[in-house]
């Protein structure tokens, strides 16, 4: 594998892993609730899938935006303060998460262009930085939702929830393939500054040998 083909996989790593994670940010299922209970003459009424800006209930999909930051607290909980203070990170690290791919492509373009080791390296860096924070937004909101249906189950007892299915999404699955490619372009992009200091150093020595 040459040098051109590392540069391009990693471009197109990037470009997939913003692409996902921008498709993750905007979506709606990465939390999805059914009722399974028989007695219920429309149980899918009470199904909802959400994402993180809004609530969807019902077969109709009857939307409820979330204000994180707006919202009145006053009358919540400590538990509920701590969770609404867990969706804020959430939606600060993973949005910012998709900024820094941006610069970071930039930075991947133009140091594969000037072929330079140490811009590379910088970029494979940078890359591997921007996957920590898409790897702690998802994983603070897989500890949000359990700590939710914690409780949840406090709240309304463990018998009503019994019929009630709770699952993750494929919204969520598209997040962790978003970070999963940023490290691989973080990796690829090392890779590349490697073979760039194996190419100096074989012509440093194919000089000495002309000399």
């Amino acid at each position: 594998m040459n040098f051109g083909t590392v540069v391009v996989v990693a471009g197109f790593s990037g470009i997939f892993s913003f692409g996902l994670l921008a498709a993750a940010i905007g979506s709606d299922y990465w939390y999805i609730i059914k009722v399974n209970q028989q007695n219920l003459t429309n149980p899918e009424d009470l199904d909802s899938h959400s994402g993180l800006w809004r609530i969807n209930e019902g077969k109709n999909a009857s939307s409820h935006f979330i204000h994180p930051f707006t919202e009145d607290t006053s009358k919540y909980t400590e538990p509920e303060r701590h969770l609404l203070g867990m969706h804020k990170v959430i939606v600060i690290l993973l949005p910012l998460s998709l900024v820094l791919l941006v610069f970071g492509g930039i930075c991947g373009l133009v140091s594969s262009l000037a072929r330079s080791r140490k811009l590379l390296t910088v970029s494979a860096s940078y890359f591997l930085f921007c996957s920590l924070f898409t790897l702690s937004g998802v994983s603070i909101y897989i500890s949000y939702s359990q700590q939710a249906l914690q409780l949840l189950e406090r709240q309304l007892g463990a018998e009503l929830l019994a019929h009630v299915q709770v699952s993750f999404g494929w919204s969520l699955g598209l997040a962790w393939l978003s970070y999963g490619l940023e490290v691989t372009t973080g990796l690829l992009l090392l890779l590349a500054a490697r073979m760039t200091l194996l190419r100096q150093l074989s012509d440093c020595t194919t000089t000495i040998g002309m000399a």
